[in-house]
This record gives C-alpha cells, structure tokens and sequence, in this order.
C-alpha cells in the first residue's frame, strides 16, 4: 500500500467513525426523538383529533356569526358607516389577544421594511373590511353571505395577475360560475331596493379589494425577510386599530350624540347591550382568524375542505336569517327566496367546483413532484 493510499484510508476510516460515533449515542443523549413528516402530518389531520374538528366548528360558527351580529348592531343604532365604531372593536381585541402569545413567545421580527409593508396592507384592508360590514348592514346577512363567498375565487385571479400563477381550464370555468351567481345576486338586489343594492354594490367591491389582501399578505410571509402569520396579524391588527382609534377621536366623539347615543336611545339600547354587542363582535374576529389558520393547516382536506367550510358558512347563515330575522328584523332582505337560493347555489357549486378542480392540479403537481409548484397551488387556493 502507498503511503497515499494509506493516508486516503486513514481519512474514510475516520469519517466513517464519525458518523458511527454520532449514531450510536442514546437516545437520551441526543435530545427528544424526532417525529418523521409523515407520521407528524398524519397525526396533526387525524379524524380523531378533537382540536382539529374543535377548530372547524368554531371556524363555521364564528364565520355564522359575523354577519348576524351586523344585523344586530345596526338594529341597536350603534352601527353608523360614518363612525365605524364596530370596526375599532372588530381589530383592537384581536391585537390585544395575539400581543401576550409573541411576547412569550419571543419571535425574531423582520427588517422594518417589511414590518412597513404589512402596515401598507393594513390600510388597504381598512377600505375593503369597512365596504364589506358596511354593505352587510344595508343588504342583510343573507346577501352578504353569498357575495362574500367569492372572496376565495378573487384571491385565485389576483394571484394569477400580480403572482403569475397559472389556472387550469376548469379552474376558470368555474370562476365564470361563480361570477354568474354574482350577477343573478346583484338582479336580485334590484328589486329589494336602494339601500340593499347599494350595500350589495359595497360588499362585491369589499370582496374583491379583500381577495387583494390576501395575496399582498402573502408576499410579506414569504422570502428571505418575512412575517410569521401571527406578527402579520399583529401588525395590521394593530395598525388598522390605531387608525380607527384616531378616527373616533376626531370625528365619533364630537359627533357621538348625534350618531350614536341619540339613535341607540331611540331604539333603546342601553349601555351594557352595545357592549355586549361590540365585545363579541371583536371575539368572533379572533375566533375566526385563529381557527381559519388552523383549519387551513391541518384539517383533513386542507384548502379544499376550508372552502366547503365557507359554504356551509353561506349555508347557515342563508337558514338562520331567514328563521332568526325574517318579518322581525329588517325588510324582505332577510327573507327567503327562490333568486337568492339559486344565487346561493350557483356560486357556492361554483366554489367547490374550484376547489375540486384545484385538488386535481394539486394532485397532477405531486406526480410530477415539483415540490415548489406544489407548494404555489396550496398558496394561491389556500386564502379562503
């Protein structure tokens, strides 16, 4: 044997008792055992899991919810579209609950300027989320609960303009479904007068310019320099709390007697009830962007079955107005009808239809195994 051969052998000789080394300290020594992917995957979207279907439920129920506290704020008198003071409840209590999770937490935070991008969104999102609950308020939550089904068909186009994602054939065919529910909704709309077209008009619009924030929200959670989805939260939570804040103090207060006290003791509203009212619209907030995460995550399903999930939100709250508020509170807004029923049809199949033909893309991807295009597909679809 030549000596450079020898030196050659002494060298794999100890790279191989390196890694034996390594293999056989204990179990005990080398820290907790780790949990294979797959098995970590199939345990977190097992259907046994009471936390995953826990999480679903309160998913659907807080996206029920929302729409039908509208109703109720506005038949308190304490919903005036020029005071927004349901929106200042609707973004504090989220940032107040999700401050105590960081500060424990202690996640590293970005350069500032993407922290100054996410409050960019904030502000968007200010326009889009006022539009909407402004518009739920003068259709009804029956109305609003169809349009705003197709926030998840929005975020798809956007993201196919701005993100360069493509779409199948099928994927396409049903975004024109659903944009044909949309305008049977928006006849509809007509004939139930000013005010519920007019609140329609404020929600496809509010729909639209929220699928937007969708995806500029997504650009701040990905890259070198990015957001985890709780500062995200955080941020423009916080920023979009601020700016209402400001905007009671310098516009509510000095006309609060007109806008608010006065017409909430016509409709005789006392104090603690529009607490109550403006408290557990804020916790619904909470409850729905929390669950809505994990459901994404971990649920059987995944993207696919959060969009079954907002329609059955549509569903329910289609049902539960027409028993809770039809000929008690508000107009034939509230009623049922057979042009809302095929509205509410038309795009709900349009929605799970994309759905569907997204889990096959999705399916297509992974027997390629493009692991980055999988992971595009479940980004652009996985916003509902």
């Amino acid at each position: 044997m030549t000596k450079q051969q020898k030196q050659s052998g002494d060298k794999q000789g100890m790279h191989h008792r390196k890694h034996t080394h390594h293999s056989e300290i204990p179990a005990s020594k080398q820290g907790s055992p780790k949990i294979s992917p797959n098995s970590k995957e199939k345990k977190m979207t097992s259907p046994t899991s009471i936390r995953t279907y826990s999480s679903a439920l309160a998913y659907i129920a807080s996206g029920c919810s929302q729409p039908l506290l509208m109703t109720l704020l506005k038949e308190a008198k304490i919903a005036d579209p020029s005071c927004q003071l349901y929106m200042l409840f609707y973004y504090l209590l989220p940032s107040a609950f999700i401050l105590p999770i960081l500060l424990a937490n202690q996640q590293s935070w970005p350069k500032r300027s993407t922290i100054y991008k996410a409050s960019g969104i904030a502000l968007w999102d200010i326009s889009s989320t006022s539009l909407n609950y402004t518009g739920a308020s003068l259709s009804g939550p029956t109305i609003f609960a169809i349009i705003y089904s197709s926030v998840t068909i929005w975020t798809a186009v956007f993201s196919q303009i701005f993100l360069g994602r493509t779409m199948s054939i099928w994927q396409w065919a049903n975004v024109v479904v659903v944009f044909g529910g949309l305008a049977l909704t928006a006849k509809d709309s007509v004939n139930l007068g000013e005010d519920v077209l007019k609140g329609s008009t404020y929600i496809f619009l509010g729909s639209a310019m929220h699928g937007l924030t969708y995806v500029m929200s997504e650009a701040v959670m990905k890259g070198e320099h990015k957001l985890s989805v709780l500062q995200n939260n955080f941020v423009q939570g916080s920023v979009a709390a601020s700016v209402f804040l400001v905007w009671q103090i310098f516009y509510t207060i000095p006309h609060f007697n007109e806008h608010i006290w006065y017409p909430m003791q016509q409709a005789g509203t006392t104090v603690w009830y529009a607490c109550i009212l403006f408290g557990a619209f804020g916790v619904a907030n909470i409850v729905h962007s929390i669950t809505f995460f994990h459901t994404l995550l971990h649920f059987p399903g995944g993207a696919t079955s959060a969009g079954v999930m907002k329609g059955l939100q549509a569903v329910f709250v289609f049902v539960l107005t027409n028993l809770l508020y039809c000929n008690k509170i508000g107009g034939t807004e509230m009623c049922f009808s057979d042009s809302k029923f095929v509205s509410l049809i038309t795009v709900l199949g349009g929605v799970l239809g994309y759905g569907y033909a997204t889990q096959m893309a999705t399916a297509t991807v992974v027997e390629v195994g493009d692991k980055e295009e999988i992971e595009a597909v479940h980004e652009a679809t996985g916003l509902l």
